[in-house]
């Protein structure tokens, strides 16, 4: 059994644990807390970040979109229609575009500073950036999605899914950064229906139901977080 270094509301960590769900692949989940600097894990990535991902045999895959293009080799032509990377060049630019707006450029300005501020610093120590929560942070995040919701619903106005007519990880990745903020209660949802359906599609899928059952101590998740019928 593969073993998956994961923080439960590390965004990019959910999207891995979204697509090894989508690939069959049920991994041991190892809480990493990257603080910690802990010498085990930073020999596994001296980068220090999750997702890591260690194979039976001792493959180490460091690395969401490292991940992503892995599992894409090593599994990708058994999905057939479902392959989460298409085969079309165009198809697979698009995926890659859109990967790097939900990886990089949601995370910077939405999902990061949501969690690092209401997550993060609650576990670290004074001298290492723990507290109380940047409010002025908190806000630039919660203005900064909705724009990220209308490019949603605009892709959603035109395509069956967010890349193209079926589901891929451009699909998995912006479910991985939204579910994070809406643990926190900062999506709002009622300001795009067509964002708000399509989230409502992926979180009925199977290898979500992991995610919804997340918990962290002492951080209750918003009322709508499980709920299918939000």
């Amino acid at each position: 059994m593969p073993l998956l270094y994961h923080h439960p509301l590390d965004p990019h960590s959910r999207f891995v644990r979204l697509a090894l769900a989508e690939y069959g692949i049920e991994p041991a989940l190892v809480e990493e807390r990257v603080h910690e600097r802990r010498t085990e894990f930073l020999t596994l990535d001296p980068a220090g970040r999750t997702p890591v991902l260690v194979e039976e045999e001792g493959t180490v895959v460091p690395g969401a979109g490292v991940i992503a293009e892995y599992l894409d080799e090593t599994a990708g032509a058994a999905l057939a229609e479902r392959r989460l990377l298409p085969t079309e060049k165009t198809a697979r630019i698009e995926v890659r575009r859109l990967l790097d707006w939900f990886n990089q450029k949601f995370f910077a300005e939405v999902s990061d500073w949501s969690v690092t501020e209401k997550i993060y610093k609650r576990f670290l120590p004074a001298d290492r950036g723990g507290g109380a929560p940047d409010m002025h942070l908190v806000r630039a995040a919660r203005s900064n999605i909705r724009y990220h919701l209308r490019y949603i619903g605009y892709l959603i106005g035109r395509r069956n899914w967010l890349a193209g007519e079926r589901m891929t990880y451009a699909d998995l990745a912006a479910a991985a950064h939204l579910s994070c903020v809406d643990y926190l209660g900062d999506v709002p949802w009622d300001e795009d229906e067509a964002a708000k359906h399509w989230y409502q599609r992926m979180k009925s899928r199977p290898g979500f139901r992991p995610l919804l059952a997340d918990r962290l101590p002492g951080v209750t998740p918003a009322a709508v977080y499980a709920d299918l019928d939000f």
